[in-house]
């Protein structure tokens, strides 16, 4: 139970990290010309704090831990995509189904950041993982 903890902990602070690098840098102007007219002055920090709680575990269930159970990397990045692919695309297919005005393009960007961001924390978990288990 320990592993796991420290695991998840460790994959936290990287999913943190990343993330906030993306959306205050790389994306920021982004978000604001696509969606400003959607976006509130401030985020709802509760909700934020359950979304990257239940997103880092997901991960770890459906990408980290089996990629460790079979010892494959390579493992670990493709579970890590397709969770991505599949977390955000729920979100995004959805908005742009019934949002109206919904634009295209952040769904674009959305899926494939989902995608990118999921298979690197699963990869870095996995390789905390391994050396977790080597310690």
């Amino acid at each position: 139970m320990l592993f796991y903890a420290k695991l998840y902990l460790l994959s936290l602070l990287v999913f943190l990290v990343v993330d906030a690098i993306w959306l205050a840098v790389v994306a920021r102007g982004f978000y604001r010309k696509h969606l400003g007219f959607l976006l509130a002055e401030q985020p709802n920090w509760w909700a934020a704090i359950a979304f990257y709680a239940l997103f880092v575990a997901g991960i770890i269930v459906f990408a980290t831990a089996p990629a460790l159970s079979v010892g494959s990397f390579w493992r670990a990045v493709a579970l890590g995509g397709f969770f991505g692919l599949v977390t955000y695309a729920t979100y995004d297919l959805t908005n742009l189904a019934t949002v109206k005005d919904w634009p295209w393009v952040v769904t674009a960007i959305d899926l494939t950041w989902g995608v990118v961001l999921s298979a690197t924390i699963s990869s870095v978990g996995y390789l905390t993982g391994r050396w977790l288990g080597s310690t």
